[in-house]
This record gives structure tokens, C-alpha cells and sequence, in this order.
């Protein structure tokens, strides 16, 4: 948890950029009969009936300080899709980047081991030594911001149904813009020495 903290009081470098990602499901669900479209003092109204179409799995890139977004969908979340989504920030969200500092949690595909699933072994050794990675402790995905950026993007793109990935895709692509527009930088408050007041409970405990 300390290690987390640490890097996200670092001062901003566009050199050493702290990047975070995570991942959530999200359910593809369509309308068995054609909504009703809304009208003058009437919102839009569905039939109570929908059809599951599957699942997505929606992967989010977020640069806290810098104030960007990448959402990758995908149909599934294995090690490979990982692997793909580090690709990705790498070589193409940072390829001037020094290195790249990256707070996850730690789910079992979310390792660098993930990119020898993916990419021959230089390549995913390539791409492996532009990370420094930092996983929140067990309990504590919390601490990953992109977490709180994922909460953002249900509430405001995801809320509705969406029947395919193409749908979610093209819904994803017109929110990333807006929110990337606005350049809303996060300004994390809460610091070290306040978890070892207000979490107290979680560090042992000494005798005099």
C-alpha cells in the first residue's frame, strides 16, 4: 500500500509517465422488441425482455497526472489480452517514454509473464523492460486509480444496454474523447501518513 503511495507522490514527468490499468466484465445485453424513442416530457422506454449477447471485457488505460484515457475492449480477459493491452501503452501511447510506471492489482494474468503468452520472447522482453511495475496489495484494488476511472465510464457510457462490441466500442470511443478533452488531471490527497492514521487497524501492532 506505502508503494503505491509513493509513486503517485511523485512529481509529474512526461518521461516517467505512472500509468494504471484494470479490467472489469461488462454484459452485452439487446432489446427483444424496439424501443420506444423518447419524446417531449417522455424518456425512452424499453420492454422489460432483453437478450444476452455475451460478455466484454473492457480494459482501461489511465494517466492520472497526464490526463489520458485508452478503453480497450475485447471479447475475452486472458493473459494475452493483457499482454496486448501493455503492448499498447508501450508502443503506442509511450513509445518516448523512458519508462513507464505502471499500478495494477494482482490478478493473476496481470504480470509481465503475460507477454511470452503473446509475443516471441524478444519482443516480450522488449516491452517488459519499459515497465516498473507496482501492484496494490490484496483487498486494495481501491488504490488503482483506473479502478475509480472504470466507475466513471459505467456510470456515464455503460449504464444503458449495448448489445455488441461494436456498439460498445463506437459508445466507448465518443466518451474517451470528451473525458480526454477535458484534461481532468486527478489530484490523489490521500498520503501515507494518512493510512497509518486512518488504517491503523491494518499495521501490527508493537508493545513498549
Amino acid at each position: 500500500m506505502e508503494d503505491v503511495f509513493s509513486v503517485y507522490e511523485r512529481p509529474y514527468d512526461p518521461l516517467l509517465p505512472v500509468v494504471c490499468i484494470d479490467e472489469s466484465s461488462r454484459q452485452l445485453i439487446g432489446h427483444t422488441k424496439v424501443p420506444i424513442p423518447a419524446s417531449p416530457g417522455h424518456t425512452e422506454i424499453w420492454d422489460y425482455e432483453y437478450k444476452r449477447n455475451g460478455v466484454a471485457d473492457v480494459f482501461m488505460i489511465f494517466e492520472p497526472l497526464g490526463s489520458r484515457h485508452h478503453v480497450q475492449v475485447t471479447k475475452t480477459r486472458t493473459r494475452k489480452d493483457f499482454a496486448e493491452c501493455l503492448r499498447h501503452t508501450s508502443e503506442e501511447m509511450y513509445p518516448h517514454a523512458e519508462r513507464i510506471v505502471l499500478v495494477c492489482d494482482n490478478l493473476n494474468t496481470h504480470s509481465l509473464g503475460s507477454l511470452y503468452e503473446a509475443f516471441p520472447p524478444e519482443d516480450a522482453r522488449r516491452i517488459a523492460s519499459r515497465f516498473e511495475v507496482h501492484y496494490t496489495p490484496k483487498h486494495g484494488s481501491w488504490l488503482d486509480m483506473a479502478e475509480i476511472e472504470l466507475g466513471v465510464l459505467k456510470r456515464q457510457c455503460l449504464s444503458e444496454r449495448i448489445a455488441t462490441i461494436e456498439d460498445m466500442e463506437r459508445e466507448i470511443r465518443a466518451w474517451e474523447l470528451e473525458r480526454s478533452s477535458k484534461c481532468l488531471a486527478v489530484n490523489w490527497q490521500f498520503t501515507t501518513e494518512d493510512a497509518r492514521i486512518k488504517l491503523q487497524r491494518l499495521y501490527p501492532q508493537f508493545s513498549n
